[in-house]
């Protein structure tokens, strides 16, 4: 149990290295004091990096990218990824929004959320993966969700903490995770991080 460090982390500069309204929300939980400095840095990827450590990469690029001029600060850097026979990432506009929501319909596939700790030099990097069913999913589905203007901003297309909650049949793992932040398991990792500091 984790709880202790809330109190913990009132004695640090922590900075969330990410815009993300749902991660700074969802950070709240753990820390009352943080500050948010979102990365600029470049999310091109290496050739050869496999899917699976896709998330982990981008976490650890945009939270470097922010330690370097931060260094005596507590920076937390996340990247969440959709993996379901490719790797996918915000859609650019309507038509690959319906692209990925076609490739999720009635399949299961695997949200991972990668983090990236830095504090004084020292960064750490973890993962989170969460495996997710959807209904399937006809074409006025589709577009009636896409109309809404929620699978913009989200990787692979759809939020579960709002209407994408409708898509989704079943998850099997943490579902803050699916939302952009595994909670519980921050949680541990800051305190673990933070005891050998």
């Amino acid at each position: 149990m984790s709880l202790k460090i809330t109190e913990k982390l009132s004695g640090y500069d922590v900075i969330l290295a990410s815009a993300s309204p749902r991660r700074k929300e969802l950070l709240e939980l753990i820390s009352h004091n943080f500050r948010i400095i979102p990365s600029d840095c470049d999310e091109t990827l290496p050739e050869d990096i496999a899917a699976e450590d896709t998330a982990a990469y981008l976490s650890r690029s945009k939270c470097e990218s922010i330690a370097k001029v931060y260094e005596s600060s507590v920076v937390i850097g996340c990247d969440t990824v959709v993996l379901c026979d490719e790797v996918m990432g915000k859609p650019s506009d309507a038509m690959d929004a319906k692209r990925m929501l076609k490739a999720l319909s009635g399949r299961d596939h695997k949200v991972i959320t990668g983090v990236t700790l830095s504090y004084k030099g020292e960064t750490i990097t973890f993962d989170e993966v969460t495996k997710v069913r959807f209904l399937p999913l006809d074409e006025r589905d589709i577009d009636l969700y896409i109309k809404s203007g929620e699978p913009f901003d989200k990787a692979g297309a759809y939020g579960i903490q709002g209407l994408g909650s409708m898509l989704v049949e079943r998850i099997d793992g943490d579902f803050f995770n699916v939302v952009g932040l595994p909670v519980s398991r921050l949680a541990e990792e800051l305190d673990r991080f933070l005891e050998s500091r």
